[in-house]
């Protein structure tokens, strides 16, 4: 990977700086889905297997939401935002690799129904501020690689 790599980072959501998680809420019904960005890919690899909770289950900010394994670690996925999980994307868990190939579309995790979207959301990068995290990120990255 080169210094200059750059990421398809779409703007029309909000992201968790340090687990990669974006966030994108529904302007009909209010819920929000999650699913993982490019830099996150990246660093994980090619996905072999997601295991996510239970449509119903209660969620808090910052928790387990599920695992991914993948071709360079295990990693839990952790909650950008706090609610109740309403959906879960059964075409992730029986192969992975669409979260690979479309993670901001197809490859969506869950479906949450937010508790406090507002506060939530506020935790998380979005609009203006997306370049330079993005930009943070991918630097961070390439130090990383260039460690290894």
């Amino acid at each position: 990977m080169t210094a200059d790599r750059s990421f398809h980072i779409p703007e029309d959501r909000h992201y968790q700086r340090e687990h990669h998680l974006w966030a994108k809420r529904d302007a009909d019904t209010g819920n929000v889905r999650v699913g993982i960005d490019a830099i996150g890919l990246e660093s994980l690899g090619e996905l072999a297997y997601v295991a996510l909770k239970d449509v119903g289950t209660q969620v808090a900010r910052g928790e387990s939401i599920g695992t991914l394994e993948a071709a360079k670690m295990t990693t839990n996925i952790v909650a950008p935002i706090s609610g109740t999980i309403t959906g879960r994307n059964d075409a992730v868990l029986a192969d992975p690799l669409i979260v690979n190939t479309d993670s901001y579309d197809r490859g969506w995790l869950v479906e949450i129904e937010a508790t406090d979207w507002d506060a939530d959301a506020a935790t998380l990068v979005s609009g203006a501020a997306i370049p330079e995290w993005v930009a943070a990120a991918a630097a961070r990255l390439e130090s990383e690689a260039g460690a290894d």
